[in-house]
């Protein structure tokens, strides 16, 4: 593992990867040849009670500022498993430079492996301006479990202008390709009553499973808050929102042991 301190752009943003890929070590487990972070994106390896490969990041520093720009790639190998999470959420804040921060997660899983990706949630503080762009890229017999938790402003205060891309393609075909643009500068409707309806905390949960293809599941409400719909393929989505990050975990993670135990 190496950490460094990042590399530093000329409009006074800070450009730092994250690196992760875990391998089958052919005895039943997972192992972690790579495992590189530098400035803000630290990764430690956990302890794990099973076969895979678990790993968190770690903020190291404030990040992403205005004008920084993220990268945290994360690979299952072949017959892989990989656990990805985070130790704290994640505070997008206005910097010295106007332009805005970008965070870019790329998720790689390759046949008969599986990743769960799974962090704390991402905070849209007051005067910030974060671009994320979320890609997983799976081969065939891949699985992936993926949550992804936004919460627009702290306590008290408005959000920051965010906007944020996931899209999940399953053996080069596209599963799941969906954009949110949330707080000021984002299209007129956003907060209203057939988009988030004054919640503040809004979240997904894709579910990516080769035997979904034969076994769809039907589309329902989870509860008042969520909503679970079958993907053109092998795959699910849950989308939820909520009052509060906490409120939202709970369903999700509700979601969670009613659709992937």
């Amino acid at each position: 593992m190496s950490v460094s301190a990042g590399q530093a752009l000329a409009d006074g943003g800070l450009r730092a990867t994250a690196r992760i890929r875990a391998e089958a070590d052919g005895r039943g487990t997972s192992r972690l040849p790579v495992l590189e972070g530098e400035g803000p994106l630290a990764v430690r390896r956990i302890r794990s009670a099973g076969r895979e490969a678990r790993v968190a990041l770690v903020g190291a520093m404030s990040a992403p500022l205005g004008g920084d720009r993220l990268t945290v790639s994360a690979e299952a190998g072949p017959g892989a498993r990989l656990d990805v999470t985070s130790t704290a959420a994640t505070i997008a804040l206005p910097g010295q430079s106007k332009q805005p921060a970008h965070y870019d997660v790329r998720l790689s899983v390759d046949e008969g492996a599986e990743l769960r990706w799974l962090p704390e949630q991402l905070i849209s503080a007051y005067g910030s301006e974060l671009r994320v762009t979320t890609r997983a890229e799976l081969a065939s017999g891949a699985r992936l479990l993926l949550r992804e938790e936004q919460v627009l402003g702290r306590a008290g205060e408005e959000p920051g202008a965010l906007t944020s891309r996931l899209t999940v393609r399953c053996e080069g075909r596209v599963l799941f390709d969906q954009e949110l643009a949330c707080g000021p500068g984002a299209p007129g409707g956003w907060d209203g009553p057939a988009a988030l309806a004054g919640h503040r905390a809004i979240g997904q949960l894709i579910v990516v499973r080769p035997e979904l293809v034969h076994a769809p599941v039907r589309p329902r409400m989870l509860g008042e808050l969520a909503a679970l719909t079958p993907l053109a393929g092998p795959g699910l989505l849950v989308t939820a929102v909520a009052s509060d990050a906490l409120r939202l975990r709970r369903v999700l993670d509700e979601a969670v042991r009613r659709v992937a135990p």
